[in-house]
């Protein structure tokens, strides 16, 4: 059974920033997560920190104790920052589907987007969303940054490509309008692209602010999902917007993105960039292949494949972290999950694996 990583945290965003550009070779594992699931963070919070976690959603639940709670978790684990998905207001009504969520710490219903086509279908469409009125919703970080530990800072990303991919498009209307309708797609692009740049403009001026952690998910299993001539056009620029602006504020600019995207990554380096890229399965990219391929010139965050970690006994998963953990340390490294720590990871296994990142700085 394993124990709580850290009894005494003593975060220092500071230092893992230095750690992630290179400028400081860590003395210990840092530890990166995108996400974990609130079901997890709910299950820990409660078995191990002998605390109440109230979900949002849960009946009258409000977010002030969500966001506190939120906050608590990342502290306790021994985390840096808190990551925070952005949300905004007055967005329209997107299409999804709804089936029974069958992992072991359920959420009754697990939900998905609807492929076949998005809201916008023509022109008429694109003129009846209220883009300007879309706003940026800031009462979480309000309430993370009125509850931030001394040391720790806010990680904020959102997404541009999934979100007109999955949403406003959905997939097969965008690959066929990125034929038969260009124009379309970049006008939803650029109305879109700016929504987030003027959210992150408005986040990069406060101080508790420390990174962004721009999501977006540009790949599959054998490769992008458009191709790089699309991504060139219609992606990449706004990536470059965002990490500039990030630099210029002097907060740095991490990157998630799933699937294989070999094909791009000098793109992500060096011409958008990213200080970090997170995001790694091992039949696609080992983490500590990456490491030995760019680690030089970007940091890897995660790395610990989530079939590996929701399948694993103890000691076949002990095993598996130590040898990650050895292969990418002392580097630009943060140790955490390849992808996020779902609801189906067990709970243990996710603990097992901070708990081999503090051994590491145990015996070094």
């Amino acid at each position: 059974m394993p124990k709580l990583p850290i009894t005494d945290p003593h975060p220092d965003f500071d230092r893992l920033e230095e750690i992630i550009l290179g400028k400081r070779v860590p003395e210990r594992v840092h530890f990166f997560e995108l996400v974990v699931d609130p079901e997890v963070i709910e299950y820990v919070t409660r078995h191990y920190l002998k605390e109440d976690f109230p979900q949002l959603g849960e009946g009258e639940v409000k977010p002030e104790p969500f966001y506190r709670g939120l906050v608590n978790f990342y502290y306790r684990m021994g985390y840096d920052y808190v990551p925070l998905g952005l949300k905004f207001n007055n967005m329209p009504q997107f299409k999804e589907r709804r089936t029974k969520d069958s992992a072991a710490l359920s959420r009754s219903e697990r939900s998905w987007v609807e492929e076949a086509g998005g809201i916008v279908k023509n022109w008429k469409d694109y003129e009846e969303i209220d883009w300007k009125n879309i706003e940026l919703d800031m009462q979480p970080l309000e309430i993370i940054t009125a509850n931030l530990p001394s040391g720790m800072k806010v990680a904020v990303g959102t997404t541009l490509f999934e979100m007109i991919m999955e949403r406003f498009f959905g997939y097969e209307d965008l690959f066929k309008f990125s034929l038969r309708k260009p124009h379309l797609v970049e006008k939803v692009f650029d109305s879109w692209g700016n929504r987030i740049l003027a959210a992150y403009e408005r986040l990069l001026d406060r101080p508790e602010v420390g990174a962004v952690l721009h999501m977006d998910d540009l790949g599959y299993k054998k490769g992008t999902i458009m191709k790089p001539e699309f991504l060139h056009t219609n992606v990449f620029p706004w990536f470059e917007r965002y990490s500039s602006l990030a630099h210029e504020r002097n907060k740095s600019y991490w990157y998630h993105c799933c699937g294989n995207v070999r094909e791009v990554l000098e793109d992500l380096i060096e011409g958008v960039e990213i200080d970090a890229f997170h995001s790694f399965q091992d039949e696609i990219m080992p983490v500590d292949e990456f490491v030995e391929q760019y680690g030089d010139r970007v940091a890897a965050l995660g790395g610990i494949d989530v079939d590996k970690l929701a399948r694993y006994e103890e000691g076949a998963l002990r095993d598996y972290v130590h040898e990650k953990v050895n292969n990418c340390m002392p580097g630009r490294y943060g140790l955490g999950s390849g992808n996020s720590v779902t609801n189906y990871v067990p709970p243990e296994n996710y603990l097992l694996m901070l708990e081999e990142g503090m051994n590491w700085s145990e015996v070094t």
